[in-house]
């Protein structure tokens, strides 16, 4: 393919209080109870903590569709799910029949047989009988690639937290330790587990001295000692990078950006030879009432010096699609974020999605790195022309082996599609609909379901190279709605 060099603006990160190597040390110290409180889970500038709690903010309103839907019957599953699975796929699996689930993260252990899968669950059982959160983190643990899931479990009583936020969750590749990162109200936190998901550390705070955080994504070099976790924060939407060189037990931060722009991070990766990126998109909050306007620029942030600098690669820059017309929907919801793969070779792929004009259908495109992301391919179409299509997620290994699904809206409702590539991109398989139950709940039929719950979900790869998938389906952004699930055979 052909390659261009883009340009890149390297951020020179620095601090004045304690410096190591570069970066400004946490400390692990309880939440400051001044922060402000996860009540309003959107995107855009979070306001101060007076007007949040004003506001009828969105998880208000998930807890109040989910009680008009219980009170008429139409939460959850409500007839036969009638499953038409794609050829090479088991069908789509509803993880939990009646609970109102969204934005799941997904994780294979590439030894063994393990997948996790790690959602929040409004108006469910909390981890204890009061002060503990609603929304709660569930996690799923399968011992036979995704088969079969065990019961529904906890991974922490986090008591004294209003709702819990964002999940994302890894697999040690050389140990098998699993990595989980998730917000109590805006506070970051971390927790590992040793024992295949049956037990957790207690979680820390990794956000430092900043403000408060929000729409975390994590990545792990292949031992587990190096972990990063981007995050936006409070001067503008900046970027910031979480860093730990301990497996997680002390935490550093940086500050990867300034600019007016208003930073998202989406996927991430660590490279043998220690370079870790960050894939990332932007906007300008700068139109009427706050709402982005102007050009939506996708990025990757990379390092090479242990996360002490960084550089902001633009990738591509494209134009706002449709505003999100679901009930409790900010505009630029279906403006998603750009998912990052990595090979075994060290190879990347970047997938995103974005429109040609300004309010038209967006598309998903693919692109890729054969040098560690210093310069990057031609975005390659992955959708339908003229047909609005969000959400990638991606997952790589292999030489070259990369997998990944998308929404789009070619029958008129949303639906997951997958596609696959052995050769980085050169070639794609034809995409498989793999969201494929058409009856069973309110927001499913023969063409799809109605809105995406949630604008996380992602893809994996098993221990012998099936891709595993979650995604969040649901009524209204406001839902209720549900956590899906399908595998490889």
């Amino acid at each position: 393919m052909h390659v261009r060099r883009l340009a890149s603006t390297t951020v020179l990160v620095m601090a004045s209080l304690a410096l190591i190597g570069g970066l400004v040390p946490s400390c692990h110290s309880a939440p400051d109870p001044s922060r402000p409180r996860a009540l309003e889970e959107g995107r855009g500038p979070q306001p101060d903590g007076g007007e949040l709690e004003e506001q009828l903010t969105a998880s208000e309103r998930r807890q109040s569709a989910l009680s008009t839907a219980r009170a008429s019957g139409t939460a959850g599953q409500t007839g036969a799910l009638a499953s038409y699975p794609a050829t090479g796929w088991a069908g789509e699996v509803l993880m939990h029949h009646r609970a109102d689930d969204w934005e799941p993260a997904i994780a294979a252990d590439p030894n063994a047989p393990f997948v996790y899968v790690l959602h929040n669950r409004y108006g469910g059982q909390t981890a204890c009988s009061n002060s503990c959160p609603d929304p709660a983190m569930i996690l799923h643990v399968s011992t036979n690639e995704g088969k079969t899931f065990g019961p529904d479990r906890f991974i922490c009583e986090c008591r004294n937290v209003r709702g819990q936020y964002d999940p994302l969750i890894e697999v040690v590749r050389d140990t098998g330790a699993v990595y989980a990162v998730f917000m109590n109200d805006f506070d970051i936190q971390f927790a590992k587990s040793l024992d295949h998901g049956r037990t957790w550390s207690t979680p820390v705070p990794i956000y430092g001295n900043v403000a408060w955080g929000d729409k975390p994504n994590m990545a792990t070099s292949t031992d587990g000692r190096d972990v990063y976790v981007g995050f936006n924060g409070p001067t503008g939407g900046d970027s910031y990078v979480a860093v730990s060189h301990d497996a997680g037990d002390t935490w550093a931060q940086v500050r990867t950006v300034s600019t007016k722009r208003y930073y998202f991070a989406y996927g991430a990766a660590v490279l043998a030879d220690g370079t870790a990126l960050l894939s990332e998109i932007s906007f300008a909050y700068s139109g009427p009432a706050k709402t982005a306007e102007g050009d939506m620029q996708v990025h990757v942030l990379r390092s090479t010096d242990g996360g002490a600098t960084w550089s902001d690669t633009v990738v591509d820059s494209l134009s706002l699609g449709p505003s999100c017309p679901s009930a409790g929907c900010y505009p630029d919801f279906w403006d998603s974020g750009p998912a990052l793969a990595a090979d075994a070779q060290g190879n990347l792929a970047f997938v995103y999605n974005g429109a040609s004009r300004d309010g038209g259908p967006m598309r998903v495109y693919a692109s890729s790195s054969t040098d560690g992301g210093a310069t990057w391919s031609q975005g390659v179409p992955l959708s339908p022309a003229g047909v609005n299509a969000a959400y990638p997620a991606a997952a790589g290994t292999g030489n070259g082996d990369v997998r990944v699904w998308y929404m789009d809206q070619r029958t008129g409702r949303w639906n997951v599609w997958y596609r696959a590539t052995s050769d980085l991109g050169a070639t794609w398989t034809r995409a498989v609909r793999i969201s494929d139950v058409r009856s069973g709940t309110a927001y499913k039929n023969a063409k799809g379901f109605l809105e995406a719950y949630g604008d996380y979900g992602e893809i994996a790869i098993t221990n012998e190279g099936k891709a595993v998938a979650v995604w969040g389906e649901g009524a209204s952004y406001d839902g209720p709605g549900g956590v899906w699930f399908n595998r490889e055979t």
